[in-house]
């Protein structure tokens, strides 16, 4: 597999399991939506300004974040770590925005309470049939 494969498989998952660490220095994982944007290395997500990963991301920047597929006979998975931005400006807001992103932030791309995550890749591991790839970022 290539990096570029890689980030095809992961561009077709639904559902991102996104890491962060907590102020007591625990790992938290949530289920998320899929990236927004995918821009190279760059992944793009949409959530709450006022949601607790976001102070844990302004704490501490590093995060993983885990995709999946499971087959009826096959599993695949990526596990990427690297660091997350937390974006307020209106540019990279307007980059992911989706019309229906009214119904979480009634004041539409300009609600103080939108942000975007932005998930810098450094490093990954697709598995797939017993077998594990690295990749370097």
């Amino acid at each position: 597999m290539t990096k570029e494969q890689l980030i095809e498989f992961i561009s077709q998952q639904k559902t991102a399991f996104l890491a962060s660490v907590n102020s007591e220095g625990y790992p938290v994982v949530r289920a998320m939506l899929a990236p927004r944007v995918i821009d190279g290395t760059d992944f793009y997500f949409s959530t709450n300004t006022s949601s607790s990963k976001v102070k844990q991301f302004t704490e501490n920047c590093k995060a993983c974040v885990y995709f999946y597929k499971r087959g009826r006979f096959k599993y695949q998975g990526a596990t990427v770590t690297g660091t997350m931005s937390v974006c307020t400006d209106q540019e990279t807001k307007n980059l992911i925005w989706r019309v229906g992103d009214t119904l979480f932030y009634r004041q539409g791309k300009t609600d103080p309470d939108y942000c975007v995550l932005k998930f810098t890749c450094q490093k990954a591991e697709y598995y797939c049939d017993f077998k594990i790839e690295k990749f370097e970022f």
